[in-house]
């Protein structure tokens, strides 16, 4: 089972120092700003608790549509409590058994656990960056998300919706900058 726990306390620890008037700064994300970013992450959080649980419905039958997601008013207390919530169902006991859905996509469960792990790390990265912030994901969740990253073939089609192309980062640079690459994020990217 993986424990999240570490890693969603870094995003934690990122959303309280999050400084108010970078809300409306650029991310990585080419679709979101800073406020859209943390309500992707509010919303995925929710999203993929749920599929830890096996829950079947909107919050896990809706793909994410930067469009729609809005920043509720209480998201630095709102925002660390589904982190929370979300560590907490990834270590139930049946979290990782069967098949689940998130984003209207079904999978292994354990795959999905893969996938949240990425998307915590990637978007962690991408808050910190986008907010000036300093960064340490947690080493496990990293190695993983270097995992996805790095299994995907660097073609368009195994990409589509998933990662950008890889940029490339050299081997001896840290763990951190060749998942960014990995994934197709620049690790030199600022605001």
């Amino acid at each position: 089972m993986p424990d999240l726990t570490a890693q969603t306390r870094e995003l934690s620890r990122l959303v309280a120092e999050v400084p108010a008037e970078a809300l409306g700064r650029p991310t990585p994300c080419p679709d979101y700003d800073v406020a859209g970013l943390l309500a992707h992450l509010h919303g995925l959080s929710i999203a993929f608790a749920d599929a830890a649980r096996k829950v079947d419905g909107p919050t896990t039958r809706t793909a994410p549509d930067p469009a729609a997601v809005t920043l509720p008013a209480d998201w630095r207390t709102a925002l660390p409590a589904a982190l929370d919530a979300l560590a907490a169902a990834w270590l139930r006991p049946d979290a990782t058994e069967g098949t689940t859905v998130a984003g209207g996509i079904e999978m292994p469960a354990e795959e999905m656990a893969v996938v949240v792990t990425d998307e915590l790390v990637l978007h962690g990265w991408d808050l910190a960056v986008a907010t000036g912030l300093p960064y340490t994901p947690d080493t496990e969740a990293l190695e993983t998300a270097f995992g996805m990253c790095s299994s995907i073939p660097d073609d368009p089609q195994a990409r589509a919706g998933l990662f950008g192309p890889v940029v490339p980062v050299p081997e001896d640079a840290p763990l951190l900058d060749r998942t960014l690459g990995a994934a197709g994020r620049d690790p030199r990217w600022t605001p």
